[in-house]
């Protein structure tokens, strides 16, 4: 029903009208309605006379061919032929006025259309359906160019008439509704037409779910969600309204969208896109083993899938399962894939990963060319470091040939880290400093060289990065959080550290360092309570030395030396050279 509504819009697009419709414009007498292309010939007397007559269609006029009609009409078509829309729009619609015949309303709502101008268009296609009712295009077009023209209740009594001549098939145009009421700004207006028109159809799932979407448009979530529900009612079965109300979950909880997502996997397991989802939803959650178990089951169900084996061999790489992701990536590589360097760069990664560098090199080079050429030299400058040959790493660095300014900044971000990790921290701010001469309000420039000036003890250079980062870019939580934990740890405008990490909080609210920051903040302020009560969410999300350090510090400085000894003993085994750990247990053990 409503899928052609999109062509009906179509400006230059528009379908021209048919060569044998075309014809019966110039042989069709609009008085008799028999075809006479030439002038009769008499037939012999001894052969009876037959002629063929074409039904009358009683919807058409009876009028005259007469010299106006025919002059207009020519003038109309040649001036189209020629261009000159505006001419020919305008002559069609007054022929189509004046003989009230629907073909002619047509073809003017046509040629105004490849005009591009909508009201006459309007004009033109309100005629045609005027002088047609019972013609589904027309009705498709004058709804569809009314919803465009914003319009929107003047098109509900056709949409009507549109979805009611869909009879048991009316359930595809319901779901039409979405596309064609997209770009419409009174989301507000759209949610009471499509009530209106699902308001006959109470037990049409199509219909409920159809008001569910334009009640989410309409910010209107609760009654997005109650229709959404009604729909899964109606069809329990159906993966669409219930992959829709995931999607409305996962706006206030993941943890919420998951439970939906899992119950109904649970009761359709056949139902692939819902499993998609739910892998992926696992994954956004950090749930990587439940991600790979499900797509291992789709994977067993899907076995030429290459995406499902590349998202097996990812999750696998993500959790250091480097003997299931290898053998993957080296079958998806056997297979004959569409992006042989992508498997090239993760194969790279994974040798990375295991420590064998040497292999590592041998992978991101075979990668010459193509889309994953920056990032295989990205890795193999990183190799190279590990393996000390800082000269090398930084001359392959060089000889990289960015293709934009992002790239040129992730070049000099990745010479700054080189340098970083030998501990030529004046080295990389310098680094830093020469592209910011080049391009002196890059976020990431700024922020880099902030931390690295942080190290230096250069805190004028600092707050300055900082401060200008949060200018450019208001939602950096990391700047916010940078120039705030920076303001505590020297113990300085304490007031407005903690406004700082608020607000970078506010942004990343699960972010373990914001976390350890705010806890350090008021540890800084006198309330060791709070203190501990956010070092020991961010420790749990993430193990981290300095958390550590700050955590145990707090454990000490409040009595509970064994849990602070702990806590510090279990950070140095996986990080024994942490300066910042180490420094904290060497001044408070002492």
């Amino acid at each position: 029903m409503l899928t052609a509504l999109g062509l009906a819009v179509g400006g230059a697009h528009a379908a021209p009208v048919p060569a044998e419709v075309q014809a019966q414009y110039w042989f069709v007498s609009f008085d008799t309605r028999y075809a006479q292309a030439a002038p009769r010939v008499a037939a012999p007397t001894n052969v009876p006379e037959i002629v063929e007559r074409k039904p009358i269609d009683a919807r058409l006029p009876r009028l005259d061919l007469t010299r106006q009609v025919m002059f207009q009409y020519l003038l109309a078509e040649i001036a189209a032929q020629r261009g000159r829309f505006d001419v020919a729009t305008a002559a069609f619609n007054d022929l189509a006025s004046t003989t009230r015949d629907s073909r002619i309303a047509q073809r003017a709502t046509e040629i105004a259309l490849r005009a591009g101008v909508l009201q006459p268009a309007i004009e033109a296609a309100s005629l045609w359906v005027s002088l047609d009712p019972e013609s589904i295009p027309a009705r498709q077009t004058v709804a569809a160019l009314l919803v465009n023209s914003g319009q929107i209740q003047l098109a509900r009594p056709h949409l009507e008439r549109l979805l009611s001549a869909e009879g048991n098939n009316i359930g595809p145009g319901f779901m039409q509704l979405s596309v064609l009421f997209g770009k419409q700004a009174d989301r507000a207006v759209v949610l009471g037409v499509v009530r209106d028109l699902a308001a006959k159809h109470p037990t049409l799932r199509e219909a409920r779910l159809a008001v569910a979407q334009a009640a989410w448009t309409a910010q209107d979530y609760e009654l997005a969600l109650v229709e959404v529900r009604e729909a899964q009612r109606l069809s329990p079965d159906w993966e669409l309204a219930a992959l829709f109300e995931t999607q409305m979950l996962a706006r206030r909880s993941n943890t919420e969208a998951l439970a939906q997502l899992e119950k109904f996997v649970a009761g359709n397991p056949k139902a692939t896109e819902a499993r998609l989802n739910l892998a992926r939803l696992y994954a956004a959650e950090k749930r990587l083993p439940q991600s790979r178990k499900e797509f291992q089951r789709l994977a067993g169900d899907f076995p030429d899938n290459t995406e499902l084996g590349l998202a097996i061999a990812l999750l696998s790489l993500q959790l250091e399962d480097f003997d299931t992701a290898e053998p993957q990536l080296q079958k998806l590589l056997e297979a004959n894939p569409k992006d042989p360097d992508l498997l090239r760069l993760y194969l790279g990664r994974t040798a990375e990963a295991r420590n064998r560098l040497p292999e590592a090199l041998k992978w991101y080079r075979s990668i010459e060319a193509g889309e994953q050429l920056v990032a295989a030299q990205l890795s193999e400058v990183n190799v190279l470091a590990r393996q000390g040959e800082i000269k090398q790493a930084r001359e392959a660095l060089r000889r990289i040939v960015p293709d934009s300014l992002t790239q040129r900044v992730q070049l000099t971000l990745t010479e700054a880290q080189v340098l970083r990790d030998v501990k030529d921290f004046q080295g990389a701010f310098d680094v830093l400093g020469e592209a910011l001469a080049k391009t002196p309000d890059s976020p990431d420039l700024l922020y880099d060289q902030a931390l690295l000036a942080e190290r230096l003890g250069k805190f004028d250079i600092v707050e300055k990065n900082l401060t200008r980062v949060i200018a450019i870019r208001p939602d950096h939580a990391h700047a916010h959080n940078a120039l705030g934990y920076t303001l505590a740890d020297r113990n300085e405008r304490l007031d407005e550290a903690l406004k700082l990490i608020d607000t970078a909080l506010k942004l990343a609210p699960e972010d373990p360092f914001i976390l350890d920051s705010m806890g350090w903040v008021f540890f800084r302020m006198g309330d060791a309570q709070k203190a501990l009560e956010y070092l020991r969410r961010g420790y749990q999300l993430k193990p981290d030395a300095e958390i550590a350090a700050h955590l145990g510090e707090v454990l000490w400085t409040q009595g509970q030396r064994d849990d602070a000894n702990r806590i510090w003993d279990e950070a140095l085994k996986a990080n024994p050279d942490n300066d910042a750990l180490r420094g904290t247990v060497k001044r408070l053990r002492k």
